[in-house]
C-alpha cells in the first residue's frame, strides 16, 4: 500500500512540475516578437501560442525608463541603432543636429516649406521649369539618395543661380542649378532635359567631392569621374573645402553657403 501510495505522489509531482514548465516558459513552436516605438518609448513583447489558440496575447508592456538607470536606457537605444548603411537606393548617413554643424554629409534640418519660403523671399518670380516646391523636392529625394544635405545644397543653388534669376553665362533653360562646366564668361556648361536630371547631377558632384561612394543612380553629371580621378581616395568633408575648388578664388564660398542655410532656418 505505501508503495503504491507512493508511486501516485511521484505521478502527481511530475505532471504538476511538466504544467509549471508549460506555463513558465513557452512551446518551442512559439514565436517571439520584440519591439520598440520610437514615438512612444514603450518595450511589448507579445507570444503567439501556435500549439493553442493561434492568437497574439501581449504579456508585457511597460515603458523603457523602468527598466533601469538613464544611462542604461541611452546605451540600449544606442545598441538598436544600425551603422550606416546602404538599403535600397538610399543610403544612411549621421543625422545632422546642429545648424553649426558644416559637414556636407547629412541629413536636412531645414523642412522643404522653409526652402520654398527662403527661395520666394528673395526672388517670388524663380526662373525654373517646375514650381518651387517640385524642384525643393526633388532636392530631398536626390539628398537622401546620396547622403547629400539636402537643404544645403538647395541654399548652394539660391547662391549659384541668384536665386533663380541668373542672368550670368548660364540660363534657365540648362536646368543647371550649381554652375556645373561653366568654367568662364563664355562656356555656358552643362544643359540636362530635365528639373530633375539638373538636381541629380548637383548632388551627384557633391559626392564625387565628399565620398569615394558611387551614386545610387546613373552618373549624369558630366564631370564627376574627372574630380574621382583628381581626388582618388580623398575626399573634402565640409562645405568650406570646397573654398577654391567648387568656386575661384572662392575664400569664403562655403561659409556663404552655410550663411544662407541658417537664413533658411529662420523662415
Amino acid at each position: 500500500m505505501k508503495l503504491k501510495h507512493a508511486q501516485k505522489v511521484l505521478v502527481a509531482c511530475t505532471l504538476l512540475g511538466a504544467f509549471a514548465v508549460t506555463v513558465a516558459f513557452p512551446a518551442a513552436g512559439e514565436a517571439r516578437r520584440h519591439h520598440v516605438t520610437s514615438g512612444t518609448t514603450v518595450q511589448e513583447t507579445e507570444i503567439t501560442d501556435n500549439l493553442h489558440t493561434g492568437k497574439t496575447r501581449p504579456v508585457l508592456r511597460y515603458p523603457l525608463a523602468h527598466q533601469g538607470s538613464e544611462d542604461m536606457q541611452q546605451r540600449l537605444e544606442s545598441s538598436l541603432q544600425p551603422a550606416p548603411v546602404t538599403q535600397g537606393n538610399y543610403v544612411q548617413v549621421p543625422a545632422t543636429v546642429s545648424a553649426y554643424d558644416d559637414a556636407i554629409l547629412g541629413t536636412a534640418l531645414a523642412s522643404q516649406e522653409q526652402c520654398v519660403k527662403y527661395l520666394l523671399s528673395a526672388n517670388p518670380t524663380p526662373d525654373i521649369t517646375v514650381t518651387p516646391q517640385e524642384l525643393v523636392s526633388y532636392y530631398y529625394e536626390e539628398g537622401a539618395r546620396e547622403g547629400i544635405r539636402p537643404d544645403v545644397a538647395f541654399a548652394q543653388a539660391c547662391k549659384e543661380t541668384g536665386f533663380f534669376r541668373y542672368g550670368g553665362t548660364v540660363t534657365p533653360d540648362q536646368n543647371n542649378y550649381c554652375g556645373l562646366g561653366t568654367t568662364s564668361a563664355t562656356v555656358k556648361g552643362a544643359y540636362f532635359a530635365t528639373a530633375r536630371l539638373g538636381v541629380r547631377a548637383h548632388i551627384q558632384h557633391l559626392l564625387a567631392y565628399a565620398s569615394t561612394r558611387q551614386p545610387g543612380e546613373p552618373v549624369v553629371d558630366p564631370r564627376y569621374n574627372l574630380v574621382r580621378d583628381s581626388y582618388g581616395l580623398t575626399t573634402l568633408n565640409k562645405w568650406e573645402d570646397l573654398n577654391g575648388r567648387w568656386a575661384v578664388p572662392g575664400y569664403t564660398y562655403g561659409q556663404s553657403i552655410l550663411s544662407m542655410f541658417r537664413a533658411m532656418l529662420r523662415e
